[in-house]
C-alpha cells in the first residue's frame, strides 16, 4: 500500500540506540513535523533531552534512568506544549530496528512473538538491536493502545543477488550462523533513490542508482531498475566505507593479528574497529567540520583521514559503475553527503570520460531539498538528495496499520 493510500494521522517514529532516543511525530502524507526530540547520555548520572515543538526548544538535564523515563520526559515536554500525546489519535508508533536477519524484510506489526524473534537474532547486531528493543517495550508500556511497528535498516537489501549477498567461506558454517551480507541504512537508500526519481520525473524501475548515504555511519548501494544489487556493510554495519568511528574494509587477518601478537581480546577488538577507528582513529576527530578545519589548518593527520576517506569512496563508486554498467544517477545524502561540498567534488574528481562532471558553482550551493550539482551536459545526473528515515518510517507504518484495519 502506497503512502497515498493512507490517512495523515500522525505517527510517532522511535528510534533507540544504546544511550540516546530520536523520536518524532510526523504526518505521513503531509511530511509535517509535529515535534522532535533528542535524548542523550541515558543511564547515566547527568543526561541531556531537547524537544522541539511550534518553533520552540526545549532542553533539561536530569537523570534518566533508561529508555522509559527518557519518554516519559519527552510526553511531559509535549504535555508542557498543550498536547496529551496519548491521546493525540497517533495511528501506530514507527521503530527503526537495525537488523532483521534473515527473518524480517518488510514493516512487520511488533507482537510478543515478533519481540521474541528480534531478541534471538541479537546477536548479529548486539550494538543496536538491544537498544531498539529498549525502545519499543519502553513506548508499548507508556502506549500500550497504540500499534507499534518495526521497519528494518536490512529490509531493502534482502533480495541481494546471491553473488552480492554471499561470503566466501564453509558454505554449512554459514547456513549454521547466519552469515551472510544483510546491507544497512536501508531505509534511507530505498527513500533517497524514489526521491531521486521522482526528482528527475523518471520512472524508477528504468533507472539506474549509486546512493551514497555519508554520515558517520556511511555506506554505498547500487540500485538498477529499481534493484538494490549490492550495498558496502555486509553481516554488520561495520563493513565498507571508513565512517566516523568504524573501519569499514579491513584485512580479515588483522583481527587474527591483533589478537595474536597485541594480545587484544575480542570485546578488545570489537571496541577498536567500532569505536575507535574511522576517522576518529586516523585524525583523533570524527565530527567532518571539524576535520576540515584541521586540514586547512595543515594538520597532516586530518589530510591523510580525508584522502584514505575518498580513496575507499572511489573505490567503491568505481565498482558500482562496473556493476551496474550504465549510470544514470549518482546522489548524496545524510550529514556529510549533503553539506560537504569538498566530499563530492573530490570523490567524483577526473571522471568526466565516465560521463561524470560536477558543476563547481551548484556544488558550492546549500539547500534543503534535492538539488542536481553535475552540470547540464553531463551524461551521468548528480545530486544531493537530503534524507528523511523518520518520514519513510512513518510512511511505511501507517501503511502497514492502514493494510491491516
Amino acid at each position: 500500500m502506497s503512502p497515498s493510500q493512507t490517512s495523515d494521522r500522525p505517527v510517532l517514529v522511535v528510534n533507540a540506540g544504546s544511550s540516546s532516543l530520536k523520536y518524532q511525530v510526523v504526518h505521513p502524507l503531509s511530511g509535517d513535523v509535529v515535534a522532535e526530540g533528542l535524548a542523550e547520555r541515558i543511564g547515566e548520572s547527568q543526561s541531556v533531552i531537547s524537544h522541539t515543538q511550534n518553533g520552540h526548544t526545549d532542553s533539561d538535564e536530569l537523570p534518566l534512568a533508561d529508555h522509559g523515563a527518557a519518554i516519559a520526559r519527552a510526553l511531559e515536554f509535549f504535555a508542557a506544549n498543550g498536547t496529551d500525546i496519548a491521546n493525540a489519535d497517533l495511528c501506530a508508533v514507527g521503530h527503526r530496528v537495525v537488523h532483521g536477519g534473515r527473518s524480517f524484510y518488510r514493516p512487520t506489526l511488533i507482537t510478543p512473538e515478533v519481540i521474541a524473534e528480534i531478541e534471538r537474532i541479537s546477536p548479529l547486531a548486539p550494538l543496536h538491536n538491544p537498544a531498539n528493543l529498549i525502545g519499543i517495550r519502553a513506548a508499548q508500556e507508556l502506549l500500550p493502545d497504540v500499534p507499534s511497528v518495526a521497519i528494518f535498516d536490512t529490509a531493502f537489501f534482502h533480495a541481494l543477488p546471491d553473488a552480492a549477498a554471499t561470503y566466501a567461506i564453509d558454505r554449512d558454517v554459514a547456513a549454521a550462523h547466519a552469515i551472510r551480507r544483510y546491507g544497512f541504512h536501508g531505509t534511507s537508500h530505498e527513500y533517497v533513490s524514489k526521491a531521486a526519481a521522482e526528482f528527475l520525473g523518471r520512472d524508477y524501475d528504468d533507472i539506474n542508482q549509486i546512493v551514497l548515504h555519508l554520515g558517520n555511519g556511511a555506506s554505498a548501494s547500487a540500485i538498477k531498475a529499481g534493484s538494490p544489487i549490492d550495498t558496502s556493510m555486509g553481516m554488520t554495519p561495520l563493513e565498507g566505507l571508513v565512517m566516523g568511528t568504524r573501519s569499514g574494509d579491513l584485512d580479515p587477518g588483522l583481527t587474527l593479528h591483533l589478537n595474536r601478537v597485541a594480545g587484544l581480546g575480542v570485546d578488545e577488538i570489537d571496541t577498536l574497529l567500532n569505536k575507535r577507528s574511522g576517522l576518529k582513529g586516523l585524525a583523533g576527530e570524527n565530527d567532518f567540520r571539524t576535520l576540515t578545519a584541521s586540514i586547512v589548518q595543515g594538520d597532516e593527520d586530518a589530510r591523510a583521514a580525508y584522502d584514505v576517506y575518498i580513496h575507499r569512496l572511489r573505490r567503491y563508486i568505481g565498482a558500482y559503475m562496473i556493476e551496474l554498467g550504465r549510470v544514470d544517477v549518482i546522489s548524496f545524502t545524510a550529514g556529510v553527503g549533503e553539506n560537504a561540498s569538498s566530499v563530492r567534488a573530490d570523490s567524483l574528481a577526473n571522471l568526466e570520460n565516465y560521463g561524470i562532471v560536477v558543476d563547481d558553482e551548484r556544488n558550492a550551493l546549500r539547500g534543503k531539498e534535492p538539488r542536481r550539482i553535475s552540470t547540464d551536459d553531463s551524461a551521468v545526473t548528480v545530486l544531493v538528495v537530503p534524507t528523511n528515515e523518520e518520514l519513510a518510517i512513518a510512511q511505511q507504518s501507517a501503511a502497514l496499520v492502514a493494510s491491516a484495519d
